[in-house]
């Protein structure tokens, strides 16, 4: 079971010279600020501190490089879509992330994290369009799922399927996740083992 393996941190990159060496298969999560990224690595990887979570939005400034049993690394990129980040900020993400994204071999799949409550958001769709330009496979996850009546969550899940069935890079299957429940990690856990 890859999941069960330790996973250790190796390095955050805040620039494309400071990527660490490609080997390993890679899969990168992107998500709105505070949609629950760092949870679901944790959850992921059944640590409570690997990645670090915090309530402040745009924590996260660079690229963390997990590596998960010398079988996977998973990459904890910036949260996008957090309107008070100065201008040069936002320029400096789009550059490094869109960088990251179009020269790295390894990257077999990005999650994108999409908070349940509130479905897919314009910043969303900029980061899928991202994707689908790279020409790197996505798979779209609902976070945060245990926060809706099971008829929301419905609808939700309903509307976002619907969207991503247009999409040039989009995987088919969309995964409801809680980090706090655990609903949809197992689930998750085996796409990205299939990956490794």
């Amino acid at each position: 079971m890859l999941f069960a393996r330790e996973c250790t941190f190796m390095q955050g990159a805040s620039g494309l010279d400071h990527l660490p060496e490609a080997s390993l298969t890679e899969v990168a999560f992107a998500g709105r600020s505070n949609v629950g990224k760092s949870s679901l690595i944790n959850a992921l990887t059944g640590r409570n501190t690997l990645a670090r979570t915090s309530n402040t939005p745009g924590r996260t400034q660079e690229l963390n490089f997990f590596n998960l049993g010398g079988r996977l690394v998973l990459v904890d990129m910036p949260g996008y879509g957090f309107a008070q980040a100065p201008k040069g900020l936002v320029e400096k993400w789009t550059r490094l992330v869109n960088g990251f994204l179009k020269g790295r071999s390894v990257l077999r799949r990005a999650v994108v994290l999409v908070d349940s409550r509130h479905g897919l958001k314009d910043s969303d769709r900029d980061m899928m369009k991202m994707l689908d330009k790279a020409a790197v496979v996505y798979q779209v996850v609902l976070t945060k799922a245990d926060k809706l009546k099971a008829a929301e969550l419905d609808a939700v899940h309903a509307r976002t399927l619907e969207e991503i069935r247009s999409r040039v890079a989009a995987h088919p299957t969309l995964i409801v996740t809680s980090s706090e429940k655990g609903t949809g990690i197992p689930e998750l856990r085996a796409e990205l083992a299939s990956l490794a």
